[in-house]
């Protein structure tokens, strides 16, 4: 009988291992795209986003390491000053080497945090020159991508509205954003009604979409591919049928879909609007 529990226990085992297995190899195949059982972030496709998963897993280990030295701590009292191994209690109020110390490392262990997270902060808040920009703003419940003129390339504007047919479900739009490889893209957001986010893990960003305010974020997707994200502000009713599409292609994939863009999304009215795409 216990041989029998013990097979069906090692078999359970296997299954959970094989399982977290299959997500791991999900996650890391299927870059910008939510995998079922996944516990870690999306696979990063820019500097940033590597940045934050690095000092998420250094955050991980700081807090395990002071949950046992505070666990040590704890059983140590427990042992130590317990009734029966200490049957007259100890009658001191201070310690200043303890007092010292613990006022001390905390402040060392803030510091360790701080250091890195100012450094990530700063990089992302100072935009540099950008090789393109996008506008994008946020509707009740879509989003609008404005690229604008330069040359002879951008002036035009267009509608992402979520596509329920496609797979991933609830992640796809029936007009994506794109962009080029290794260039860098700044994305200037705003909205015109309740507060959005525009936010898309495998970059390593999200920034509020305010009504009357231009918020300014940026990125450089180092490997082509088509990635998804989601605004991530509670904005109504139809807040989770949001979804953001942003897809990485080459130069000249890129140039392409630009003379193609042009005529899809033509202007209208001389150009003081804009067609959106339905």
């Amino acid at each position: 009988m216990r041989t029998a529990q013990a097979q069906h226990r090692s078999k359970w085992g296997i299954a959970a291992l094989g399982a977290l297995l299959v997500s791991s190899t999900s996650a890391l195949a299927e870059p910008g795209v939510p995998v079922p059982w996944q516990m870690s972030r999306q696979t990063p496709v820019t500097a940033e986003a590597s940045d934050l998963m690095v000092f998420e897993q250094y955050l991980h280990w700081l807090a395990f390491g002071i949950s046992l030295f505070v666990l040590a701590l704890l059983i140590y009292c427990i042992v130590k000053f317990n009734e029966k191994s200490n049957p007259n209690p100890s009658r001191t109020t201070h310690n200043t080497a303890i007092e010292v110390a613990w006022t001390i490392i905390p402040v060392l262990i803030l510091v360790a945090i701080a250091i890195p997270s100012f450094r990530m902060l700063r990089t992302q808040l100072i935009v540099p020159n950008a090789d393109v920009t996008v506008k994008v703003t946020g509707h009740a419940w879509y989003w609008t991508y404005d690229y604008p003129k330069v040359g002879e390339v951008g002036g035009f504007t267009f509608d992402a509205n979520i596509d329920e047919e496609k797979e991933p479900k609830l992640l796809q739009t029936d007009n994506e954003m794109v962009v080029p490889v290794n260039k860098i893209v700044k994305v200037q957001v705003t909205s015109t009604d309740v507060i959005h986010s525009w936010a898309m893990p495998s970059f390593g960003g999200k920034i509020d979409a305010i009504p009357g305010r231009l918020n300014e974020t940026w990125f450089k997707a180092e490997r082509e591919g088509t990635y998804h994200g989601q605004c991530s502000e509670l904005c109504g009713m139809r807040h989770a049928y949001m979804p953001i599409v942003v897809k990485v292609v080459s130069d000249q994939a890129y140039a392409e879909w630009l003379k193609e863009a042009k005529t899809k999304f033509a202007a209208i009215d001389g150009g003081s609007k804009l067609a959106s795409a339905k």
